[in-house]
């Protein structure tokens, strides 16, 4: 490792972190486990991280942050040097077209347009990334007219409630959504009257799954309609239930002399 960064006073930190992952990826001299893996079995790890980082947020402990970003980070470093040996693309690509897609999407920031409003902005934004999806269409030879649809890119792989969210957020740039709050509470009072209706029927799991979902994914619109985080929503509601059951056992444990 002291022959790796030799020269470390005159290389950035991103630098000797690429330098790392290199020497951990060396076919002769690398580390076994780090030779062994491919994107598919490094995306669990990469998940991981970003929930520690968003842990830590939530936490308010800025060391620990510093910590979990350089642990994200990681990721990014593993993923591009994987890719780059098979000369895919590289770390440079990946921090070069980040900066790029900032610049184009920014007009008002890097260029000479103006916004009248947040609304136009707003519109002005989805446009361009309207436009990128159907650059990336054009240049794969897709035919499929849903991938340059509204509901493009919204990973399968994103927990089902933060992807229930986009998709909503998505539907609703187009003019797919309710009016108001109300309108989407009296949606999730159909959906419950339905599954009330599919609970009286026996040996009926499949449709009460259906119905379930239809009423998460209700949930989840009543939530953005009144500017609520719903994935947040539920975390906090975790913390809460987590809460109440330490301070029953700690009730319980004094009640029985422990």
């Amino acid at each position: 490792m002291t022959g790796l960064l030799d020269n470390a006073a005159n290389s950035r930190p991103i630098d000797e972190l690429l330098a790392v992952m290199a020497q951990l990826r060396d076919p002769e001299t690398g580390c076994p486990w780090d030779i062994q893996q491919n994107f598919k079995t490094i995306a669990p790890y990469t998940l991981e991280e970003a929930y520690e980082v968003l842990d830590a947020i939530e936490r308010d402990d800025m060391p620990d942050l510093c910590d979990e970003l350089g642990d994200l980070l990681l990721q990014v470093v593993f993923h591009s040097q994987m890719a780059e040996e098979q000369q895919s693309f590289g770390f440079d690509d990946v921090a070069r077209a980040i900066t790029e897609k900032m610049i184009r999407r920014h007009p008002h920031v890097f260029a000479d347009k103006r916004y009248a409003s947040e609304q136009e902005q707003k519109a002005d934004w989805d446009a361009i990334k309207q436009q990128e999806r159907q650059v990336r269409s054009d240049a794969t030879g897709s035919s499929n007219a849903q991938r340059t649809s509204a509901l493009d890119n919204v990973a399968l792989s994103l927990p089902a409630l933060v992807r229930a969210e986009k998709l909503g957020k998505r539907a609703a740039r187009v003019g797919f959504d309710f009016p108001s709050a109300p309108a989407a509470r009296d949606k999730l009072s159909e959906e419950l009257h339905e599954l009330d209706n599919e609970l009286a029927v026996a040996d009926n799991h499949q449709r009460i799954h259906e119905e379930l979902g239809d009423v998460l994914f209700s949930l989840c619109n009543l939530a953005r309609k009144t500017g609520v985080d719903a994935e947040a929503s539920l975390r906090d509601a975790n913390s809460r239930v987590e809460s109440i059951f330490i301070f029953r056992i700690y009730m319980l444990a004094n009640v029985a002399g422990l």
